[in-house]
């Protein structure tokens, strides 16, 4: 009943600050994958690379996850509170391409989570980069559609 009482701007603010917090850890991994593929040879036993890859792999499931269970829950929400259909649509298809790369990050950090063979860690990084270009802008989108379209309708 309390949640009936809020106000739209109450009720959907703090997406924002969701939002805000996700995307500034979307710029941690970015530094973290930028650090990492400014490389060009893998040595085998190569602790800082080793531990770079961890890393990397920690903060991509960690942003990967806080898209899936967090933030394009909000999001949705927010489309569906605003009867936006036309936005909801488009989300249900950017959100396929959102899942493809979710299989790419997954795969990634499967891969390399738990191993020292860095052999194939450059074509592997050059894909993975191309699936985080997709996704960031496939999210940017979504932002766009369901969230920033709907301001100027908070009261």
């Amino acid at each position: 009943m309390l949640e009936n009482c809020k106000s739209a701007r109450e009720r959907w603010g703090g997406v924002s600050e969701i939002i805000d917090r996700w995307l500034q850890s979307r710029q941690i991994l970015l530094v973290s994958y930028y650090h990492l593929s400014e490389k060009k040879e893998f040595n085998e036993g190569d602790s800082e690379t080793e531990n770079g890859v961890r890393h990397l792999c920690q903060l991509l499931v960690d942003y990967v996850s806080a898209g899936h269970f967090e933030v394009y829950e909000q999001l949705i929400l927010e489309g569906q509170a605003f009867d936006d259909k036309q936005g909801l649509q488009q989300a249900r298809e950017l959100y396929r391409d959102i899942d493809v790369t979710t299989d790419v990050a997954v795969d990634f950090n499967d891969k390399y989570q738990e191993t020292d063979d860095l052999s194939s860690l450059n074509p592997d990084l050059s894909q993975l980069g191309e699936a985080l270009e997709t996704r960031f802008s496939s999210e940017d989108r979504m932002i766009a559609l369901l969230h920033t379209a709907h301001k100027n309708q908070l009261v």
